[in-house]
């Protein structure tokens, strides 16, 4: 379990494919601290497994093994060595929940159609799917990247969001530009609420 508050964004520094995986290794620094092989960091939302550590300098590099599953369905895909990823390590349970509870587990792709600085902040336009944009609500929860976020506007096809400086500087979003896909997890409560609900009208 995560929060969606973006530890540090981190250097992608080797991938590499296999025959029954994608081995991605990460350079990461406070995310890195203490880590060890087994523990679940959130990569772009993506809840992954350290598998592998060494250390250079300061810094942790940090592999991960994705099922083509998980590649497939995820904007891990389009990342490059150099590429930036969000992160931000599991859940402690005495630790504070600044963002909103989010699994890890990616529910699909997103795609950017408005990326622009607005003032000080900048205006961030995703069109979801369908399947999505039924768990998506004004000021509700939107993990995006990992990136816990209010949906300021929501239409048929899309959502608004407005991103402060400090979340444009610490986290990819400042990489991404109108195309992109990015990673999108709706508020798992919502999906709760509709199979609670769901079932008590079959039940009549």
């Amino acid at each position: 379990m995560f929060t969606g508050i973006v530890e540090e964004s981190g250097g992608v520094r080797a991938v590499k494919p296999s025959a029954k995986a994608i081995h991605l290794t990460v350079e990461m620094q406070s995310c890195g601290r203490g880590l060890k092989s087994g523990d679940s960091v959130a990569v772009n939302g993506c809840c992954l497994t350290a598998v592998r550590i060494a250390s250079s300098g300061r810094r942790k590099l940090v592999g991960f093994d994705l099922l083509r599953e998980t590649w497939r369905r995820t904007n891990l895909q389009f990342v490059r060595v150099g590429s930036l990823v969000n992160l931000e390590r599991s859940l402690r349970a005495d630790g504070r929940l600044d963002g909103h509870f989010v699994t890890g587990h990616i529910d699909g792709p997103g795609r950017i159609t408005r990326w622009k600085r607005v003032g000080a902040d900048h205006v961030l336009d995703i069109d979801a799917p369908p399947e999505l944009m039924r768990y998506i609500v004004f000021k509700g929860s939107i993990a995006v990247d990992g990136i816990s976020l209010t949906v300021a506007r929501v239409t048929k096809k899309n959502f608004r969001l407005w991103i402060i400086p400090h979340t444009y500087e610490v986290t990819s979003l400042r990489e991404r530009k109108v195309g992109d896909a990015v990673n999108l997890e709706a508020d798992i409560l919502g999906k709760y609420v509709e199979k609670f609900v769901s079932a008590r009208f079959r039940r009549k």
